[in-house]
């Protein structure tokens, strides 16, 4: 092809005119069809000016084609070496670098992509285990772990040098003694609860909210780095917050301080509990007291909120009132719901051993222990929060100002609650309308409302005219979209290590034998742990069918976990009401799935990745 390009005539010549030049005067029909053959394979040397007709191409083009050849060619080459290293059980360092993009974003025109896809054909292994047999990964938590930073946190979990702007406002100080209520592992503390006037008739209860937007204002530093994140990520032994904790500690409710903050008290009839009065206030409130759950729910019960029993514990006729309050705001959002909420199954704490300043690494012992749903001390703080978030929602909606509202059109199967600008009704909640306000330093929302609300604080009716966010504005719809995306990426993500945990639970135990209830097709949930699955042998099984099931493989990779029927536990009649949770559950309990496919044809050459 070189000697026919360098010696073709300039202008457009004929394919039978090539084969005279090329073969003899007197080429026949077999060299002329050679010849228009040759033509039109190299279309780098040659184009095509007609029927028939061709022209060759610019030096130029020639030489970059042939370099573009060269190097598909060593590339070529260069798969091969990969696909033979990996077959080997060796991982080049290529690969190993893009281990992630490769499974999961893959470029299928990528070399990388194409060696272990090559290497799974020749070995006859799934990628993972061929990748892992190599030595790509360290260990299944890495893998997780590594896995949920590269979609979530590509450039990393670190913050930058950040400063927490203070607040110049001049705040009163409230006259109240405020606690809050969390578990022991909180450094975020968003909330604190006051009970002013028992005994009197009427009760002032306040719900206090920590402030960080009052210094940090939008499109500061600061907010741009909570808007990248969104939200707290939590998951057993570790979580990355979404302000750094210099941060985080200029703002949360912490005791022994008078704290920043927003705060909404309800005038209630101490009798009745009707409420009487509203108002929202920006001041210091002194902290005296951070509660902390898990020292306190064998403590505090039900028998001692109401006076069965003593109540050795600080603040315990406030407690007492708050407990009341909780029942009875709960007892009016069932009315409005049409049934009782449904709080069947419990929460499951995860405790890994050891103190740690770094992330798991996946070889810790953890404790999985049960939480009763609905315990004394999380109805307080729940309905305290409801209380609020649906007062504040209400607020912004009669002031004209936009919030980011959380709705659910009824509780009718398949309707799921959304997220929108306007205040419209929450069918599960049971209440007009609901913002999420009250958790500012962990989730971005609810710095977002806040901002809106300290408008309305300080402005009142004017407060639309200098809010941060107008009607119809587009940022908050960008946030929503971004938040939405973000916050299900991590609680995915911790559904699933919390999974890990549990499989991992399951071994340090030496648990080979669980009882658990039948859900449909065949997946089951355990009694007494997080953890769905199926189980061969249930898929005739009615719905609530109480069985024994053996554990026959467990795999950490894909997350899945094989069991066989044992024995029905019952002959009962089941249940065949199905629960709203039935398909997050399934997804749940489904393996690993991969982007990277052994199995498809490989992309054209040139096609788009």
């Amino acid at each position: 092809l070189d000697l026919a390009w360098e010696f073709a005539p300039e202008g457009e010549f004929g394919f039978a005119d090539l084969a005279r030049d090329y073969f003899d005067a007197k080429a026949g029909t077999v060299q002329q069809v050679a010849a228009l053959l040759r033509l039109y394979d190299a279309p780098h040397y040659f184009r095509r000016a007609g029927k028939g007709l061709f022209k060759k191409a610019p030096e130029e083009t020639v030489k970059a084609a042939l370099l573009g050849i060269e190097r598909k060619r060593q590339q070529q080459l260069q798969i091969e070496t990969w696909a033979e290293e990996l077959v080997a059980g060796s991982c080049p360092a290529p690969v190993r670098e893009q281990i992630y993009k490769i499974l999961f974003k893959p470029d299928k025109n990528g070399p990388e992509y194409k060696a272990v896809v090559e290497a799974s054909k020749r070995s006859q292994r799934a990628p993972l285990d061929l990748l892992q047999a190599a030595g790509a990964i360290n260990s299944p938590y890495q893998f997780h772990w590594k896995r949920f930073l590269f979609e979530n946190f590509p450039k990393g979990v670190g913050f930058p040098a950040l400063a927490a702007p203070e607040i110049k406002d001049e705040l009163p100080t409230a006259a109240v003694r405020a606690f809050s209520i969390d578990d022991s592992q909180t450094t975020e503390i968003d909330d604190a609860l006051s009970v002013q006037g028992l005994g009197t008739g009427t009760v002032i209860f306040g719900v206090h909210i920590a402030a960080p937007g009052l210094a940090i204002t939008p499109d500061s530093a600061v907010d741009k780095v909570a808007r990248e994140r969104y939200s707290t990520v939590y998951m057993p032994g570790w979580k990355i917050t979404m302000l750094p904790d210099e941060v985080v500690q200029a703002y949360t409710l912490i005791e022994g301080r008078d704290c920043p903050a927003v705060s909404i008290y309800f005038t209630l009839d101490e009798a009745t509990f009707e409420v009487k009065a509203r108002e929202t206030r920006l001041e210091r409130v002194p902290i005296a007291a951070n509660l902390r759950h898990d020292k306190l729910d064998g403590i505090v019960t039900d028998a001692t909120l109401s006076g069965e029993t003593a109540a050795d514990y600080a603040f315990a006729p406030e407690l007492a009132f708050a407990w009341r309050l909780a029942k009875h705001l709960k007892a009016q959002r069932e009315v409005v719901r049409g049934k009782p909420e449904n709080f069947n199954r419990p929460d499951y704490n995860f405790r890994l051993a050891g103190e740690r300043g770094e992330p798991p690494a996946g070889d810790e012992t953890v404790e999985i222990s049960v939480r009763a749903r609905g315990s004394s001390l999380d109805l307080i703080v729940a309905e305290a929060m409801i209380l609020a978030n649906s007062a504040w929602g209400g607020w912004l909606a009669e002031l004209g100002l936009p919030g980011i509202y959380r709705s659910q059109a009824s509780l009718a199967p398949g309707i799921k609650v959304r997220m929108g600008v306007k205040a419209l009704p929450h069918a599960g909640m049971g209440v007009a309308q609901y913002t999420w306000a009250t958790s500012p330093l962990r989730r971005y929302v609810d710095l977002v409302n806040q901002w809106q609300i300290i408008a309305c604080a300080r402005h009142g009716k004017t407060a639309a005219l200098v809010a941060p966010f107008k009607p119809k504005d587009a940022q908050l719809f960008s946030i929503i979209s971004g938040f939405e995306a973000a916050y299900g990426a991590y609680n995915g993500f911790q559904n699933g290590i919390e999974r890990f945990w549990t499989l991992r639970y399951l071994q340090q135990q030496g648990i080979t034998e669980l009882n658990a209830s039948v859900m449909k097709e065949g997946l089951v949930r355990a009694d007494d742990l997080p953890l769905v699955f199926k189980a061969l042998g249930c898929e005739p099984l009615p719905r609530g069918s109480h069985v024994k099931v053996r554990i026959t493989g467990i795999d950490e990779m894909t997350l899945d976990l094989h069991a066989t029927l044992i024995e029905r536990l019952d002959e009962a009649a089941a249940t065949e009401e199905a629960e709203a949770d039935d398909d997050d559950m399934a997804a749940a309990a489904a393996p690993l799935a991969l982007a990277i496919d052994v199995n498809e044809a490989a992309p054209a050459d040139g096609a788009q990745a």
